[in-house]
């Protein structure tokens, strides 16, 4: 009984630290605004409601945040970079804050602090293609990460037997970084087109039905990604 509840007391633990995490509450919240728009299909209704409300509740959240990837775009690069990964890094950091930038302008006018409605509009729209960049950026990149983390693990492989591999260090890493990777990728070029549909680039094709859909699966991704690791239980087991 005594162990069940310490289970138990660590599960919960665990869930409390997840939700104290910002990034985390926000994507949950755009789990739920992307599920809405599945829902509604672009029609009003009591799901277009909760997707604009959710939606306006995710930019408070997001205010400043974009002085974290610029701080990322002045910083420099990790030792061994690759020069294209470099510069696709460095264009992703800027997209990515100039739409959170601009993202602000979009939230302060649906608050009725900007009163340009137009300007704000316009400047949505320039964010949302920001945001489109930056994924691009982000799927080429892992792509690139895949292709060098794979040939680590060919290379690993042809120096060891089979047995060893599963208890050598380096190679599992090197397993766990490609999976890490290509989930990236998969959530990357989901983004992608979820901001092509947001733009309403292709409506016929790329529906509201069809980027809430994939909104909703890029969150979920999301929800996993930054779930905080299992507790120490389990490696004394």
């Amino acid at each position: 009984m005594s162990s069940t509840l310490d289970v138990t007391r660590a599960e919960l633990a665990l869930l409390i630290l997840y939700l104290n995490k910002a990034e985390a509450r926000d994507k949950i919240c755009r789990a739920i605004q992307y599920g809405s728009k599945f829902l509604s299909n672009g029609e009003p209704g009591t799901a277009q409601n909760v997707d604009k409300t959710t939606s306006l509740a995710r930019k408070v959240f997001r205010l400043f945040k974009f002085v974290n990837d610029l701080h990322a775009l002045i910083s420099p690069p990790s030792p061994g970079t690759p020069l294209p990964v470099i510069l696709l890094g460095k264009s992703k950091n800027a997209l990515l804050s100039t739409f959170l930038f601009l993202d602000q302008f979009v939230w302060a006018s649906r608050t009725g602090i900007y009163k340009n409605k137009e300007r704000a509009d316009r400047l949505g729209r320039i964010s949302l293609f920001c945001w489109m960049g930056s994924s691009g950026c982000t799927t080429l990149i892992e792509l690139i990460e895949i292709g060098r983390t794979s040939a680590a693990i060919k290379k690993l492989e042809k120096e060891m037997k089979k047995a060893e591999q599963c208890k050598d260090d380096q190679y599992q890493i090197k397993l766990k970084q490609l999976n890490q990777r290509q989930l990236s990728l998969i959530k990357a070029s989901i983004d992608f087109v979820v901001a092509f549909g947001l733009l309403q680039l292709a409506p016929k094709k790329v529906t509201p039905r069809v980027t809430g859909a994939l909104g909703f699966i890029s969150s979920m991704i999301s929800c996993y990604q930054l779930f905080p690791a299992a507790p120490a239980r389990d490696k004394k087991a």
